[in-house]
């Protein structure tokens, strides 16, 4: 299977695309464009964006071709062995889940356009891009000049690239894994605090997970002069867009904030994935219900991971804290919805305010009972066990040899660790609207912590004087790494 990608007039933003099908042996063949992307679960419809399809055989003869679908295609092969499907694609929007070509920019998702044909999905395929000169390439696929290669589809369309003359890099190493920092924007980046404080995170989560899935990673980083804020999870790398360019302070935080997220979701739903998701059916929504473990845990660990590696101080975790506080007590405090069914309708209005008091936040109600669950565990224990050992654990089982795990085997690992059954845990936080106040206070007073409602509704954390629960909280926050001579030397 082969794409060829040019543009011809970069102000028209269109991607001319070949679709070269080899080997066939039927009168006819269907090709699908997905209608949604992996880190996104709603239906996005592509398809729209496609201005005009053709269907032609190795020697340039017109083949029928009709939808069956609003984004699935019937070609009739007339006996032909290789068919290519010839189509525009209109690429002219930046966010981190979409694509975007203009005189100096290619930037790229190839889950947008891309298709493939039915029966075959599993097919290596290569993209051959006809970049103008000297054009750098940043993506995690394999590639040889301007051709990329993948395994299968799955490995090509969760491989997002960004392709220009400007484009700028850092580069570190830890236990044996390449990282790459790539940005394109009109930005000057301060390499030697970025590479120090990327190289911290990324240690304290390889330390605590024990490995890393992949032998390199990249982030790649489109910065706009315009207020953004949106980072996507993929095989071996993550699509961050942020802006503004010129905001200083509070686009580092944004950075350091987004991309420890995203890297542990390397681990966390890349590898240890819900096996209603394995493999993706990019055809209709893949409904599964403990988002509130990919997205909650994950964003409770991405400022967790800044502590305990010391990119952030005690004071900035806490107020990021409070930050997932207020905006889940001062939204949909009072919504009807469990985190759950919630983590359900991520399909249906999960990305969009609706209609007040239904849903709540997978990520922001997620980290909360994340919070609350890690904290039980380490006061049950005494910090022997804790949600570290859970996602340990569903690495081990379900992660590492990529087999997806159910709501039920969530459950019954957490259990494990607790070493008795949470009922309590279950109806209180995930599969009931039960106000959360309570549960997280009982928890946060272990490491010395207390939220208050002000009878306006708003939030506050309020660090109490408490001198043995500060120490319970230092336990909490404390570096899980052990570092060596060189890694000393490299701080």
């Amino acid at each position: 299977m082969h794409y060829n990608v040019s543009v011809s007039d970069p102000q028209s933003h269109l991607l001319l695309i070949t679709y070269t099908i080899p080997e066939i042996n039927d009168d006819y063949i269907e090709i699908q464009l997905p209608a949604w992307r992996p880190g996104r679960y709603e239906i996005q419809n592509f398809a729209k964006n496609i201005q005009f399809i053709e269907a032609i055989s190795a020697s340039e003869q017109k083949l029928s071709i009709h939808k069956v679908t609003k984004d699935r295609w019937r070609v009739g092969t007339a006996g032909e062995k290789e068919v290519k499907i010839r189509y525009a694609y209109y690429a002219v929007s930046q966010n981190a889940g979409t694509s975007y070509v203009d005189e100096e920019l290619w930037y790229l998702n190839f889950i947008n356009f891309c298709m493939y044909t039915e029966g075959r999905i599993s097919e290596p395929y290569t993209v051959h891009l006809e970049l103008p000169g000297g054009y750098q390439i940043a993506c995690g696929l394999p590639s040889s000049g301007n051709v990329l290669s993948a395994k299968d589809f799955y490995q090509l369309v969760d491989s997002p690239l960004l392709a220009s003359q400007s484009l700028q890099k850092c580069e570190y190493v830890i236990r044996g894994v390449q990282f790459n920092i790539w940005m394109h924007g009109n930005l000057k980046p301060n390499w030697r605090r970025i590479e120090r404080d990327f190289r911290r995170f990324s240690r304290e989560q390889i330390a605590m997970m024990g490995e890393f899935p992949e032998t390199d990673y990249h982030f790649l980083n489109l910065i706009l002069p315009n207020a953004f804020y949106h980072g996507v999870e993929h095989h071996n790398s993550t699509m961050i867009v942020l802006g503004p360019d010129d905001e200083g302070e509070g686009l580092y935080a944004d950075l350091l904030g987004v991309s420890s997220h995203e890297l542990f979701h390397a681990w966390n739903i890349i590898r240890i994935r819900p096996k209603e998701m394995l493999p993706y059916d990019f055809t209709k929504e893949n409904y599964f219900r403990t988002c509130f473990v990919a997205e909650g845990c994950t964003t409770y660990y991405g400022d967790l991971f800044l502590k305990r590696a010391g990119v952030f101080n005690d004071e900035t975790y806490i107020k990021e804290l409070q930050v997932y506080m207020k905006r889940h007590f001062e939204n949909s405090a009072h919504a009807t919805q469990s985190l759950a069914d919630s983590s359900f309708d991520l399909w249906l209005d999960g990305y969009e305010k609706g209609i007040p008091n239904r849903k709540v936040s997978v990520y922001h109600k997620g980290a909360l009972v994340a919070l609350i669950l890690d904290l039980f565990l380490r006061k049950k224990t005494n910090h022997t066990q804790s949600l570290d050992d859970v996602m340990r654990l569903l690495w081990a089982r379900f992660g590492k040899p990529f087999i997806g795990y159910t709501l039920e085997d969530y459950i019954s690992t957490v259990e494990e660790v607790a070493g008795e059954t949470l009922e309590w845990y279950w109806n209180d936080c995930i599969f009931t609207s039960e106000p959360l106040e309570f549960r997280l206070n009982e928890a946060l007073a272990f490491v010395g912590l207390q939220m208050s409602t002000f009878s306006n509704g708003n939030i506050q954390l309020n660090v109490l004087d408490d001198f043995k629960a500060k120490l319970q909280r230092d336990k909490w926050l404390a570096t899980v790494q052990v570092l060596s001579v060189e890694e000393e030397e490299e701080e």
